[in-house]
């Protein structure tokens, strides 16, 4: 797996090492031929199912403020992979493709607003504050 991308970095790792892995699953389904996409979207779904599973454990487990609406986001995206892997297993690769890009289009809004606020809820309860994340700014030679 690939370590996270510095700037999507959130501060909890465990969730920004999971976030890798969705962007890792997401290029895979995006850059594999044709005939590997119905496995890569499967693989992709599998990952989801864990990655919002284990959200939506810390949120119920710790009582986190906002989760009925994140957990309700993460319904709507699993039962949107489910209608996508059934169209791809007939044939349908562009609706597959046209998922991945959605999902990678989606996932910087959701992590920089929802997924934002439990790293910071989880490192609170943790480790007693918010966590500290240092970006740096691109050289402008």
């Amino acid at each position: 797996m690939n370590a996270p991308d510095p700037s999507k970095v959130l501060g909890y790792a465990p969730m920004d090492a999971v976030h890798a892995e969705f962007d890792e699953l997401v290029g895979r389904a995006l850059a594999c031929p044709d005939d590997a996409l119905l496995p890569c979207l499967e693989r992709l779904r599998e990952h989801l199912l864990a990655h919002f599973g284990q959200e939506d454990d810390w949120m119920r487990k710790t009582a986190f403020p906002a989760a009925d609406c994140h957990i309700d986001e993460h319904g709507k995206v699993l039962a949107s992979a489910d209608q996508v892997l059934a169209l791809v297993a007939r044939g349908d690769v562009a609706i597959g493709r046209s998922f991945a890009a959605e999902l990678e289009h989606w996932f910087p809004g959701h992590a920089d607003y929802l997924d934002s606020a439990l790293a910071a809820w989880m490192c609170k309860r943790q480790f007693g504050g918010k966590p500290v994340v240092l970006h740096r700014r691109p050289s402008h030679a």
